[in-house]
C-alpha cells in the first residue's frame, strides 16, 4: 500500500518550490510562459501540483529563476517522482481529474477531520449506499460505469485498515440530517448506519453526530469539508507536507492551503467539535435512528 500514495506529495512539493523561486526571482506567470514558450496554463498546473512534470521542464524553469545547481538537482529528483502512479489511475474515467489529487492526498494523510452536512463520508459508505448516490449524481451513466465508480470508493476505504504505512486517523462529525436522509431505501440506510457502528470500533476512527438541537452553526455556512494533515517526513529532515482543506462540489473542488484559509476551516471545526455529541451519545443516536427506520 505504501506505493499507492503515488506522486501526489512530490508534485505538490515541487509545485510549491517552483512557485516560491519564481516569486523570489520577480518573474510573473505570463513572463515565465513567454520566456519558456509554454502556455500559461501549463506553468499554473505545475505550480499547483496537478500533473507529472518532465525533468527538462524543471531544468528550464530553474535556469530562468536562477535557482542554485544543488537545489536544481534536488528538484529534478522530485520531478522524476511525479511520474509514479497510485492505484486510482487504473480506474480511468471513474475518477474525475479534479478528484485524483484528493485521492492521492487522502492516501498520504496522517489525520482526516471531516464534517458532512448531507451525506455519509465516502470512507464509511456501504456498497449499496454508494450505488444509490451514484444513480443520483451520474444519471446518464451505465450500470457498469456506476459500478466502477463505487469500486473506487470501496478501494479507498482500505486506507483505514492498511498495515503499512500507518493508517490515518479519521475524525468525522455528521449532521443529524445525514443519518435521517434516506438514500435508496430504509433497508439500505439500516445497513449503512450499522456500518457506522462497526467503523467506530476501529481504534483510528471516531464518528460523532451534530444534533438538530445544536441550532444554527458555522458548519451550515461552510458546508461539508475535510481538513487533511500529513505525517512528518522520514527522519524529520524536512517539514511535514502542509495541511490542506478540501471542499467539493458537483463538478470540481477547492484545495485550500493558505494559512488564513486553513485557520478559517480549523475555526469552524473547533466550533463543531464543541457542539457535537460525544462518541457514546452519538452511538446512541445512531442506534435510535436505526430503530426508527426498522419500525417505519
Amino acid at each position: 500500500m505504501a506505493e499507492d500514495i503515488g506522486s501526489t506529495v512530490p508534485r505538490r512539493q515541487l509545485g510549491r518550490l517552483l512557485r516560491q523561486f519564481r516569486n523570489e526571482a520577480g518573474v510573473t506567470l505570463d513572463a515565465a510562459a513567454e520566456a519558456l514558450e509554454y502556455s500559461r496554463q501549463k506553468i499554473w498546473r505545475i505550480g499547483c501540483g496537478l500533473g507529472p512534470v518532465r525533468v527538462l521542464d524543471v531544468k528550464a524553469m530553474c535556469d530562468l529563476y536562477n535557482v542554485s545547481p544543488e537545489m536544481t538537482e534536488a528538484m529534478r529528483g522530485l520531478a522524476a517522482e511525479t511520474k509514479s502512479k497510485g492505484w486510482w489511475h487504473a480506474y480511468g474515467d471513474a475518477v474525475p481529474s479534479w478528484f485524483e489529487l484528493y485521492v492521492g492526498l487522502e492516501s498520504a494523510a496522517a489525520h482526516l477531520r471531516q464534517y458532512e452536512e448531507s451525506l455519509i463520508p465516502g470512507l464509511l459508505q456501504t456498497r449499496e449506499y454508494a450505488l444509490g448516490l451514484s444513480r443520483l449524481d451520474r444519471p446518464r451513466a451505465t450500470e457498469e460505469e456506476r459500478e466502477r465508480a463505487v469500486e473506487v470508493r470501496l478501494q479507498r476505504q482500505g486506507l483505514l485498515t492498511r498495515r503499512l504505512p500507518k493508517p490515518p486517523r479519521l475524525d468525522a462529525i455528521l449532521s443529524e440530517a445525514v443519518l435521517r436522509r434516506t438514500v435508496a431505501s430504509h433497508g439500505v440506510m439500516v445497513g449503512q448506519l450499522t456500518r457506522l457502528l462497526e467503523a467506530v470500533e476501529f481504534p483510528n476512527v471516531s464518528v460523532r453526530v451534530l444534533p438538530f438541537s445544536a441550532g444554527a452553526h458555522s458548519g451550515a455556512v461552510a458546508g461539508s469539508f475535510v481538513i487533511l494533515d500529513f505525517p512528518a517526513n522520514k527522519g524529520g529532515r524536512a517539514e511535514a507536507e502542509p495541511s490542506v482543506a478540501y471542499s467539493e462540489s458537483l463538478t470540481g473542488a477547492l484545495y485550500l492551503d493558505k494559512p488564513d484559509e486553513l485557520n478559517s476551516y480549523r475555526g469552524v471545526w473547533s466550533s463543531l467539535d464543541a457542539l457535537a455529541l460525544d462518541e457514546a451519545q452519538s452511538t446512541d443516536m445512531i442506534k435510535k435512528v436505526i430503530g426508527e427506520m426498522r419500525h417505519d
